[in-house]
């Protein structure tokens, strides 16, 4: 259960970081208070999912999936650039997230 509150930590993070650019590009209360509720559900998820698992582990993952969750985002919503090399370090980091999972 631990690694679900994990997943669903770093999927919030996800929206509050598309929330967040969201919010720059309108200033409308309702894409603010979208990006308050995304990452306090975030930090909640992480807070249940520290519970069971070790702190570094916990983090690294979370840390992972939100920064790759963002740059993906970023590309396929916000034009931002697709390069091989991108794609290739986010693949990276995620491969690096899931080397955690495997070693815990």
């Amino acid at each position: 259960m631990a690694w679900v509150s994990l997943v669903i930590a770093g999927l919030c993070e996800m929206a509050g970081v598309a929330m967040m650019n969201q919010y720059t590009h309108d200033r409308k209360l309702r894409s603010l208070l979208l990006l308050i509720l995304a990452f306090g559900a975030s930090f909640s998820f992480l807070s249940l999912a520290m519970e069971t698992l070790p702190m570094g582990t916990a983090y690294a993952i979370w840390t992972g999936i939100g920064a790759s969750g963002g740059a993906v985002i970023g590309m396929l919503f916000y034009g931002e650039s697709k390069d091989w090399k991108r794609i290739l370090f986010i693949a990276i980091v995620l491969s690096a997230a899931v080397g955690l999972k495997l070693v815990s």
